[in-house]
């Protein structure tokens, strides 16, 4: 029965059967966490890894790699002409061996131990963002980021900080643009990498394709939001819940 692949395995908060929480939660943040990448360049990885991990870590990332690879596009087709390609093309090849340490992490973890990692990650973007330090765009910062994005993103599925941090100062169209090409290439790059890696299984891949149409309706939310809610304090609320949902984390992996 298609329940089955949304039924907890017991491994997070919820019990094993409780497939209508689970839905019901996952749903929510996958829409909160779409609408505010739409808005203000990421953010899905943020909100929707450290909920998806805390009601069941076996999930990820996979789940959410597949789910959120529709939000570049989606983003794209809106604003492709604002990208800076300089920054791809520099950033790109450089996650390609913080992929493959991502892979090894993915199968060397267990669930628990992943989902602690998940949450010492979010906590470390809150705060580098918090900080609000500027790093200047050059290639070698580029070439930083896009490992540490690589490494990130295909191990938590939170690959956005990096990149988002050097970029934080820039237009926000440009912001959302460059983001989403980094995103989108890079994101496949991370799913290819898992898949031979045996990382992605029937159920993280129905799981994850579930949450496609959920993705495009907080898109829908987030270019409606765009032009009616300042981006600082919608960003600070984000920070706040994922900074909440991180620590949660963090002591359900100590705490087992």
């Amino acid at each position: 029965m298609l329940s089955e692949y949304f039924s907890p395995t017991g491994h997070g908060v919820l019990a094993a059967g409780d497939v209508w929480p689970f839905v019901v939660a996952a749903a929510l943040a996958v829409v909160a966490g779409a609408a505010v990448q739409s808005t203000v360049g990421l953010g899905l990885g943020l909100v929707g890894a450290p909920v998806l991990s805390l009601l069941d870590p076996t999930l990820m990332p996979g789940a959410l790699m597949v789910a959120v690879i529709v939000l570049p596009v989606l983003t794209l087709v809106q604003e492709r002409r604002h990208i800076d390609w300089r920054a791809v093309a520099w950033g790109l090849p450089a996650r390609l061996p913080g992929t493959v340490l991502g892979v090894w992490v993915v199968a060397a973890l267990p669930p628990r131990a992943l989902a602690g990692a998940v949450g010492a990650m979010v906590l470390v973007a809150v705060f580098l963002s918090l900080r609000s330090f500027r790093v200047r765009i050059t290639p070698v910062s580029l070439v930083a980021a896009g490992a540490l994005s690589g490494f990130a993103g295909t191990a938590t599925s939170i690959g956005g900080p990096p990149m988002a941090l050097l970029y934080q100062y820039e237009e926000p169209a440009r912001v959302r643009a460059t983001l989403a090409a980094f995103f989108l290439f890079g994101g496949l790059l991370s799913l290819t990498a898992l898949g031979v890696g045996g990382q992605l299984d029937t159920r993280t891949l129905v799981v994850g394709a579930a949450g496609l149409p959920l993705v495009a309706l907080g898109f829908a939310v987030g270019v409606v939001l765009r032009d009616r809610v300042r981006a600082g304090p919608l960003r600070l609320g984000m920070l706040a819940v994922v900074a909440a949902s991180a620590i949660a984390l963090l002591v359900q992996a100590v705490l087992g």
